[in-house]
């Protein structure tokens, strides 16, 4: 070094001296910084940083300052999972619009769609799904077709997916109410086995209604059995919510136990006047079956009204052969006689939303596009039979709205009770959804009068029942919007934040958090989400969405 020195004069030295040093890269893409963490496990929350690179959290905890490209103040927030929303029907809204602005204002970072229908199977007797989204006309046949076409249009949220048997039995038997043969059942699990193949993380049902409501017992365990073989799950909207629900959730206890699969009861809830106050015997048959080995968990939305259609009142009967049958069923004097019996009186083994709200047409909100959209039931009656001495029969009024509307009207029925609501929600085996979709409050997704769920389930969870009732603490909450329901499905690397999760954050103000839409005026957005991060992206950005869509298609990875 002191040979050196001397061949270099000094003034140079000094100059080399003084030049700066090459800047360090920034080790992180983004930190939050000061936030409180509620890590989505369940346990209590602890002052800290986060760090992300790429599509993953680098490092939680305490991160030295100036490592990042950029910085996000969380001083007085909560640094949560993204919230993964286990019951949504987002399927065509995601294609129409990719941003799911309803879904991601709530602080939803990953969707599961399916039910009674889901985006695919379409074939056999299911015409293929065609659909005209952004300028481009789209059609698929298969779940794993589904999911190329979400990945190829871009969207906000991660995309996953039940397969709907409703799906998988018109595929192989179209309208008809025939039982299936032994080589239609068999074409059904091969269909299934398809769409299991393709991703699908298990089976969904919606067993009240046609084709779900043509199932036996046995013919549920014989389609879960192939759900089983590949790791899935069996979620369910059970035979009855009302006075057979506690049948209904026998049903599906035994297809799990029988199946070995396990069992996510979809929105679980009592919705029959008559048997309010009953939501503790439904909590000690799920009990009894987990204390036996049978996995059987459930979710529920935060509200006391339900969304369904006006076709629901009408008996299963009458739905053979599709909608041409149906519409003139409801035409034909003779079937409207029998029609109204079955409807006043009930027929066994069929839920009855007519008798579940006691008859009160006051508690029919009709919420789909139309002539009669955001009128309750008996203002559409009494508008309908103004100066028509005698006053026709309302069931007379709701067969022709039917035929009017083409034999479908969306409709929100209040139905089930707060007390009994609470109770499910507090259950550590009850997890949250929304059962809703992904909407807007302007452009084409504005439409409708859609139930508040689609816009403000999350946050009426954190704010209102969390904040201000108290019914549920702030980490149980996450915990059952997080990583309850990644592990329900299997989902790997997402519900809690670690290192080497994939980044997927929500960032919120405790202090106001809150849901804004209503029955009546449900496009609203809410207050207090922050910042919505989807696999390293942030998506919302004080509150303002940034057009960015990271998510992805996410496909069940199948046991070997």
């Amino acid at each position: 070094m002191k040979f050196l020195s001397l061949l270099i004069p000094a003034a140079l030295a000094s100059a080399l001296t003084a030049l700066p040093l090459p800047a360090a890269e920034p080790e992180y893409d983004l930190v939050i910084r000061n936030g409180r963490i509620v890590d989505g496990t369940g346990n209590p929350w602890f002052h800290g940083d986060l760090a992300i690179t790429g599509d993953k959290i680098a490092a939680l905890g305490t991160v030295p300052e100036g490592k990042a490209k950029r910085t996000i103040d969380a001083k007085g927030l909560v640094v949560a999972p993204g919230f993964i929303d286990i019951h949504s029907h987002s399927d065509d809204l995601l294609l129409e619009d990719g941003h799911a602005q309803s879904k991601v204002r709530q602080g939803v970072t990953t969707e599961v769609l399916g039910e009674g229908r889901s985006a695919a199977p379409a074939k056999g007797q299911l015409p293929a799904r065609k659909l005209t989204a952004r300028g481009k006309d789209l059609t698929w046949t298969t779940l794993g077709g589904y999911f190329d076409t979400v990945d190829r249009a871009g969207v906000s949220v991660n995309v996953a997916s039940y397969v709907g048997m409703d799906n998988v039995w018109e595929c192989v038997m179209g309208k008809s109410h025939a039982r299936p043969t032994p080589k239609q059942l068999d074409e059904m699990k091969a269909l299934l086995d398809e769409a299991m193949k393709d991703g699908s993380f298990g089976m969904s049902t919606l067993l009240m209604m046609p084709p779900g409501s043509l199932a036996t017992t046995d013919e549920l365990v014989e389609l879960c059995k192939v759900v089983k073989k590949h790791g899935g799950i069996f979620s369910s909207h059970i035979r009855s919510e009302g006075l057979d629900v506690f049948a209904s959730v026998k049903q599906v206890i035994e297809v799990g136990e029988r199946a070995g699969v396990p069992v996510d009861i979809i929105h679980l809830k009592i919705a029959d006047e008559k048997l309010w106050g009953k939501m503790k015997d439904v909590i000690e048959l799920i009990d009894a079956a987990r204390k036996r080995g049978v996995n059987v968990q459930a979710n529920v939305y935060p509200y006391t009204r339900g969304n369904n259609n006006l076709s629901s009142i009408i008996p299963p009967w009458a739905h053979e052969g599709g909608l041409t049958k149906f519409l003139e069923r409801l035409k034909d004097p003779k079937d409207r006689v029998r029609l109204k019996k079955d409807i006043s009186e009930g027929v066994p083994g069929w839920y009855n939303h007519y008798t579940a709200v006691g008859g009160d047409w006051s508690r029919m909100l009709v919420s789909g596009r139309g002539a009669y959209e955001g009128l309750t039931m008996d203002r559409v009656i009494a508008a309908k039979t103004k100066g028509q001495p005698p006053a026709p029969d309302p069931l007379d009024v709701l067969f022709d709205v039917l035929i009017e509307q083409g034999g479908s009207v969306p409709t929100v029925f209040a139905h089930h009770d707060e007390k009994d609501m609470n109770l499910a929600m507090q259950q550590p085996w009850c997890s949250i959804g929304s059962d809703g979709a992904a909407y807007a409050t302007e452009g084409a997704l504005k439409r409708g009068n859609p139930h508040p769920r689609n816009f403000g389930t999350f946050p009426r969870v954190l704010g209102l029942y969390v904040r201000d009732r108290g019914v549920l603490k702030l980490e149980d909450a996450v915990r059952k919007m997080t990583s309850l329901n990644a592990a329900k499905i299997g989902l790997a690397d997402r519900g809690t934040l670690r290192a080497g999760a994939f980044a997927d954050v929500t960032v919120f103000d405790p202090d106001t958090v809150i849901d804004k839409s209503t029955y009546t005026a449900p496009f609203a957005y809410n207050d207090g989400i922050e910042f919505v991060i989807v696999n390293g992206q942030v998506v919302l950005d004080r509150g303002k969405h940034t057009d960015a869509m990271p998510g992805r298609a996410l496909r069940k990875v199948n046991p070997k």
